[in-house]
């Protein structure tokens, strides 16, 4: 296998890996709110603010490596 097959690879995982722990971390989040919210239901409109920002910073570390996965694939330093 030659380098750039091996970028496509790397590029690859980068991204599936970071969907997955996203995938998981919002999930997780997620069931942890419901519980939360359930327990004490008076604490629901803080705790939402909370997990919406939460998940915008989940996404964000998945689109960053997605960015960087992209920016790999483009700029390949062992193409040509």
């Amino acid at each position: 296998m030659d380098m750039v097959g091996l970028v496509a690879l790397a590029c690859g995982l980068i991204i599936g890996l970071g969907a997955l722990g996203a995938c998981i971390g919002i999930g997780i989040m997620g069931s942890k709110f419901l519980e939360s919210s359930a327990r004490q239901p008076e604490l629901m409109n803080a705790l939402q603010t909370k997990m919406f920002l939460l998940a915008g910073l989940i996404d964000a570390a998945f689109i960053i490596g997605t960015g960087i996965a992209l920016w790999f694939a483009t700029a390949n330093p062992f193409k040509g």
